[in-house]
């Protein structure tokens, strides 16, 4: 499943941009999950809950990177919302198209 070398060139650029984004969004959701009116102790809960959560979709999305992985790595990021449709555009035809495959597939 690896990617073109033109992709990799444009996911990787991408990859920490999208990072950033990621990491971005959780700390915004803590920010809003520490706003809470129950006891202390359940708002920490609700937060290390959350952390958790997001953990394992940071692992998923941005661990391991490499070319074999890239495809299933960028799907993860499209899926989060993380790239723009411009940024999306600068990758190959052929690579929007397996993306979109595999997410109309993904959807059932």
């Amino acid at each position: 499943m690896d990617i073109k070398e033109s992709d990799w060139k444009v996911f990787r650029r991408f990859h920490s941009i999208a990072l950033e984004r990621y990491c971005q969004g959780v700390l915004e959701e803590v920010k809003l999950a520490t706003a809470c009116n129950d006891s202390y102790h359940d708002c920490y809960l609700k937060v290390y809950r959350l952390i958790q959560d997001r953990d394992k979709t940071i692992a998923r999305a941005f661990d391991d990177l490499s070319r074999s992985t890239a495809l299933v790595r960028l799907v993860i990021i499209v899926n989060e919302g993380l790239l723009t449709n411009e940024e999306l555009k600068q990758f190959s035809q052929e690579l929007q198209g397996r993306i979109d495959a595999i997410k109309s597939i993904s959807r059932g």
